[in-house]
């Protein structure tokens, strides 16, 4: 679903600057289950803001406001108008990992080759 800006006037975010959006609603997640922030496309591409942690994770046990975290990558500012959509929301289910250490791990193709090693 698409999030809008719920701010009362405009709200500018500076170049290279983070700006909290409020979006003037709040949701009760089930266990298990998380929202997931995600930029809007569009918006990356013509004006440079993104979301500053894509995506932001809203947990089931949040109840306040959900928040866009917005970045301006641009060299100038870009104002957001109240009802502008601003960031897209993703709701997933979670699956709760464990951690358990073991002496040593595997081996794989791959290995511990990183950061291109894929091909």
């Amino acid at each position: 679903m698409d999030l809008a800006c719920a701010a009362d006037a405009p709200v500018t975010v500076p170049a290279g600057e983070r700006v909290g959006i409020p979006t003037g609603w709040a949701m009760e997640l089930p266990p298990g289950y998380e929202a997931q922030v995600r930029p809007r496309s569009g918006l990356a591409w013509k004006a440079g803001l993104t979301v500053v942690n894509a995506p932001g994770t809203i947990d089931s046990d949040y109840r306040g406001e959900v928040v866009v975290l917005l970045v301006n990558l641009s060299k100038q500012p870009v104002v957001v108008q109240p009802g502008d959509r601003v960031a897209q929301m993703v709701i997933a289910p979670v699956i709760q990992g464990t951690v358990e250490e073991v002496a040593e791990l595997s081996s794989s193709k791959r290995g511990e080759g990183g950061f291109g090693h894929t091909g």
